[in-house]
């Protein structure tokens, strides 16, 4: 992987499909060889999505505003690991949020690799 420096306010919001209406994206990166995605989301006011599952683990990072997930409340500053195949939702905004949102596919990870814990 090359080194990467986005200026994110340059990058347009877009349409994100993956996501119930109402939910827009920045691509920040892509990278299926390390099994690496990248977006910063923003939630629209009144936002909401049913309950899923991935197959790769998920993270978020709230930078602005708040989401509801599992009757949890997730706000500015909050970070969040959800393991890969675990059910989580229904997700809401009622105030809307900004949310930067990673997956990981750990599996991709170089199985043959000779680091130790010593």
């Amino acid at each position: 992987m090359k080194e990467l420096s986005l200026r994110t306010p340059d990058l347009e919001w877009k349409e994100n499909h993956q996501y119930a209406a109402g939910a827009n994206a920045k691509e920040l990166l892509t990278d299926e060889k390390l099994g690496l995605s990248a977006i910063i989301l923003q939630l629209e006011p009144g936002w909401h999505m049913s309950e899923h599952a991935h197959i790769h683990t998920e993270i978020h990072y709230v930078i602005r505003g708040e989401y509801k997930s599992q009757g949890k409340t997730y706000g500015k500053g909050t970070f969040r690991v959800i393991p890969k195949e675990t059910n989580h939702g229904p997700f809401s905004s009622e105030k809307g949020a900004t949310i930067l949102v990673l997956w990981i596919n750990i599996e991709h990870r170089d199985s043959g690799s000779s680091e130790t814990n010593e």
